[in-house]
């Protein structure tokens, strides 16, 4: 499966500085923190999976198994030369019949993205769900690390002094957006990364969750 295109994510915008608080009024206008650290999601379409018997059918009752990726929460240290993320996700699935005990082991990836669009690296892993003797339910918990640059993730000094100058109104600066100068969108654009994760699916996977 290749990796869909993302939409670009939202431009952050970095604090003007002193102790303002996302979201706060300031001086000059409202502040925003940025991170170094990447911004972490499931791409539409990749965060379930449905296992059909016969695999050829599409009917709802040759439904065999339904897995689904949830509670993603992640932790990042910054703190270094690189900005490393673990993530971590539990997967609940369901089985048609209660039969007796099995295992069922479904591919995943981590994905880095920069700029809402760039693939820096990817790499795919196995989970596997015990069903017990019985039970229709299984769950499991996955894990997985991102490594990005932390200079690739910090803007340049001159784009961080564009988007955090203070602007008065009345000004012509007071009105004009930075992020309209291709320069600074594209500057801020590729210090941008998203961790994302998700089944690893084949097309006609992809295509089910796309139409169903």
């Amino acid at each position: 499966m290749s990796v869909p295109k993302f939409t670009v994510p939202a431009l952050i915008l970095l604090a003007a500085g002193g102790c303002a608080r996302t979201g706060e009024i300031t001086e000059g206008g409202i502040s925003a923190v940025r991170t170094a650290c990447p911004a972490v999601a499931i791409p539409a379409g990749t965060g379930d999976v449905t296992l059909f018997d016969p695999a050829a059918s599409r009917e709802a009752s040759a439904i065999d198994v339904v897995a689904t990726i949830t509670n993603v929460q992640s932790t990042c240290d910054d703190a270094g030369a690189q900005v490393v993320t673990n993530v971590k996700f539990d997967v609940l699935a369901r089985r048609r019949d209660a039969g007796p005990a099995r295992d069922v082991v479904l591919p995943y990836f981590l994905t880095v993205v920069r700029g809402g669009t760039n693939v820096e690296a990817k790499r795919v892993s196995n989970i596997t769900l015990h069903f017990d003797a019985g039970q229709l339910r299984a769950s499991a918990v996955g894990q997985a690390t991102s490594s990005v640059s932390h200079a690739a993730a910090t803007l340049p000094d001159e784009v961080r002094r564009r988007l955090t100058e203070k602007r008065k109104a009345g000004e012509q600066s007071a009105a004009t957006d930075p992020l309209s100068d291709p320069s600074i969108r594209r500057s801020v654009l590729s210090a941008t990364f998203e961790a994302l994760v998700g089944f690893q699916l084949t097309d006609d996977q992809l295509k089910y969750n796309a139409t169903r």
